[in-house]
């Protein structure tokens, strides 16, 4: 789209969800607007506030605006890292595309693997930073914006992720009753703006608290009405179409369901890689592009899901883990403390009979000193990177002995070690995973594989800045995940929803548990 005068170009993908109040403020301070949408309010918003526009909208993009008069180009992303942007250089053009596979056209463009990206994706499950898997092919990073003029190419932060210091309680809130109040508020906000469409808008149904809080909202403020959709699968131990079902009863809701079955997996992971444009060590979002392409032939192109509360209230299992393994790491050899271990995961079987010697060693009780950065994260990075014994002699031989969870470490901020541990334990899922792998390869990507637009209510950045600000204790409350969220969604979710073990989104494994390999690897 073009600015009334010519002088502004934007190429954008994605969407700004507070537009309609952005749009009412311009029109108050004289501007004419010749459209409806919220293209134009980006171009006017920049017209007035230059690269500073980008502190006002709320949304999921990737946009590229060229300023003629100024002779600039300004490339930008969300904050949390949404939709895509990558970009190269090649024969002294700078080149940008939302898919590395349109970088590929480039005439005389060679595609190689970037092999510390490799490195990193066999320990960390994504690449870090700005780096991707193709080498000299880079991702604009979340948060951040890219100038490039007459005096060359600069990058900047407009957006980072932040906690205050653990030992500072004037910027927390630490009273629950107050915190519920103002979480009900800001997620049916989130979601009241994400449901602006010109097309019916869906949710996805997992059957957990996350996606269900969602749905529920989502149902309220819906005005036609809403379908749901969920996956289910062949196992009864990985099938939560129970909950699912019960849930859309509860909201009175026609609930569409696909089941994903091994040979589905299969058949269909060559397109999720292709989709998710990197390696990939595991197999869950083959089911996720079943489930949009089910979305799809509903004929619904947008849907609201649950994405992020996880990440923004800490309910991976991960958190809890640290917690029982600085617990063990009080009493190294305990053969009580262990045990607790079993409480994090009762729908894995053998996992309960192991001893606790033996779960001590899988989860890494006394190994990891208190102090290091990546305490939280060891364990996974340290099973994740056994999957290396599949590198080649000469593939070793080229990285050097490099080590990608110290480049990790490297891109901390200065802050980090003065934030509480769950905290930091957050960060490291919001900037790195989240991005990285959740929403690349599980959610925005396999999404739009089916020409469906994924919105997470959760990822309002003024939902994971409130989130940020919380004491720990509302989050992580002893061992029970989203305590907060788990208050303030009692009064729309049935008990069995609200009160149910997380139960994370897994694939199977042959593997038996042992003190090297789980039966069933927990993943989202």
């Amino acid at each position: 789209m073009l600015s009334a005068d010519g002088d502004i170009a934007i190429a954008f993908n994605g969407e700004i969800f507070n537009y309609v109040e952005l749009r009412e403020e311009l029109i108050a301070r004289g501007h004419v607007f010749r459209t409806t949408g919220d293209t134009e309010v980006i171009i006017q918003l920049y017209q007035e506030m230059g690269e500073d526009c980008l502190s006002r909208l709320n949304g999921d993009f990737a946009f590229a605006i060229w300023d003629g008069r100024r002779k600039r180009l300004m490339l930008a992303r969300d904050r949390m890292g949404v939709r895509p942007l990558f970009y190269t250089h090649h024969a002294g053009t700078l080149h940008f595309a939302s898919e590395v596979k349109a970088l590929m056209a480039i005439p005389g463009f060679d595609s190689k693997l970037d092999l510390l990206a490799l490195d990193q994706i066999f320990t960390l499950w994504s690449p870090m930073g700005s780096r991707t898997a193709f080498a000299g092919v880079n991702e604009l990073e979340p948060g951040t914006v890219l100038i490039a003029d007459a005096d060359g190419e600069r990058i900047s932060r407009y957006w980072h992720l932040d906690f205050p210091d653990a030992d500072d309680v004037s910027d927390v809130e630490t009273n629950e009753e107050t915190a519920v109040e103002a979480l009900k508020t800001l997620l049916l906000d989130a979601t009241r703006i994400r449901l602006r469409a010109d097309v019916p808008v869906g949710a996805c149904l997992s059957g957990g608290l996350d996606s269900s809080i969602i749905a529920a909202l989502a149902a309220e403020e819906a005005p036609r009405g809403m379908k749901t959709f969920s996956i289910a699968f062949n196992s009864e131990e990985h099938d939560e179409s129970g909950y699912q079902r019960s849930m859309a009863r509860h909201l009175g809701v026609a609930n569409e369901t696909t089941h994903c079955s091994e040979a589905d997996i299969s058949r269909l992971f060559p397109e999720v890689v292709r989709l998710a444009e990197k390696p990939l060590i595991r197999t869950a979002p083959a089911p996720m592009l079943k489930l949009s392409g089910l979305v799809r032939d509903n004929g619904i192109k947008v849907v609201v899901t649950g994405e992020g509360a996880d990440e923004v209230f800490a309910g991976y299992d991960i958190f809890k883990e640290a917690r029982i393994r600085r617990f063990c790491a009080r009493q190294p050899g305990s053969q009580i403390r262990p045990a607790l271990f079993r409480k994090l995961y009762p729908y894995l079987p053998n996992l309960q009979k192991q001893s606790p010697a033996t779960l001590a060693a899988f989860f890494g009780a006394d190994a990891a000193p208190l102090d290091d950065p990546l305490f939280s994260h060891r364990p996974r990075l340290r099973n994740t990177a056994g999957a290396k014994i599949f590198f080649s002699g000469d593939l070793k031989s080229a990285l050097g002995g490099y080590d990608a969870a110290e480049e990790m470490v490297s891109l901390l901020p200065k802050r980090f070690s003065r934030w509480h541990p769950l905290h930091q334990a957050q960060y490291l899922e919001t900037r790195f995973l989240l991005p990285g792998y959740i929403l690349s390869s599980q959610g925005d990507r396999m999404a739009m594989g089916n020409g469906v637009e994924g919105r997470f209510p959760f990822l309002d950045h003024r939902v994971v800045e409130f989130g940020a600000r919380l004491a720990p204790g509302l989050k992580l409350k002893g061992l029970e995940e989203k305590h907060i969220l788990r208050r303030a969604a009692a009064d729309r979710l049935p008990g069995d929803i609200t009160n149910r073990v997380k139960q994370p989104y897994r694939r199977r494994t042959a593997a038996p548990f042992s003190a090297k390999a789980p039966s069933t690897t927990p993943v989202r």
